[in-house]
């Protein structure tokens, strides 16, 4: 009983944790159904694209890629590269969990990992429980598929100017994500640099112009990126302690969680 007592405490911990990121995420999910609506997909479809793809640059990705008439394997490929951050993530992720949890709580967290939903579970002292971050799964990934369907729903019946004013907080939607870690590093800022002057060159270039946006954009993905990480390279020993949460000793429960 006091086993199970601790493993509902940490769901509970997770769900609380999830709420913040939720709201947030539904806000930016509005402004992705917008862009789904343009691509031709009904709410149900959105809810489903979102349910399933949990990232704003892969859906972004994914909905310009329809809406470019591209062919499934470049759809397909653009949203792998766009979101293969996540498989470092997931491999990070689960050197935190004790060495006996089992396969599948590993597989479902990987698959549920977004930026926000790493940095919470990845905060945690000791050996992560699953139960955590699927008490924020519950709360997050709900609101990011209801988000983008909403946002579909609207852009649907909202007058033609609405709907293009709406469109527009994508945007800025994407200048509040790369602006402040450009302005804190030098790499990024390069890498932001170089994806607008590469994008509009290509854009312009003969031959390459004439490839598919899905493929130009794969294309500068892998480049921009193998470049910056060659100029440069982590330093691993001197980056700073992850940081912790407070909350005391952890106690293991039986799947190698914590408990409380």
């Amino acid at each position: 009983m006091k086993a199970r007592k601790k493993r509902v405490g940490v769901f509970v911990e997770g769900i609380w944790a999830g709420i913040p990121i939720g709201l947030g995420y539904f806000a930016v999910a509005f402004s992705l159904g917008i862009v789904a609506r343009n691509a031709g997909l009904n709410p149900f479809q959105g809810f489903v694209a979102s349910a399933l793809n949990l990232a704003s640059a892969g859906e972004y990705a994914l909905f310009s890629s329809i809406q470019a008439g591209v062919t499934y394997a470049e759809v397909a490929l653009a949203t792998l590269v766009v979101n293969a951050r996540y498989f470092l993530m997931s491999c990070s992720l689960s050197q935190r969990f004790s060495p006996d949890t089992k396969f599948y709580h590993r597989f479902l967290i990987g698959f549920g990992l977004t930026d926000e939903l790493f940095g919470i579970a990845i905060g945690r002292e000791g050996p992560l429980n699953p139960k955590y971050s699927y008490g924020a799964f519950t709360v997050a990934i709900p609101l990011w598929a209801l988000g983008t369907a909403l946002g579909i729903v609207a852009g649907t019946y909202l007058p033609e100017r609405i709907v293009s004013a709406l469109s527009v907080s994508l945007y800025g939607m994407f200048i509040a994500i790369i602006i402040p870690p450009a302005r804190k590093k030098f790499s990024v800022a390069c890498a932001v640099a170089s994806s607008f002057v590469l994008s509009f060159a290509c854009s312009r270039i003969p031959v390459i112009r004439d490839l598919s946006s899905g493929t130009r954009t794969i294309i500068l993905t892998v480049l921009i990126s193998s470049v910056i990480a060659l100029i440069f390279p982590v330093d691993e020993s001197t980056e700073s302690a992850e940081p912790k949460e407070n909350g005391g000793d952890e106690s293991m429960d039986c799947d190698g969680g914590e408990g409380r």
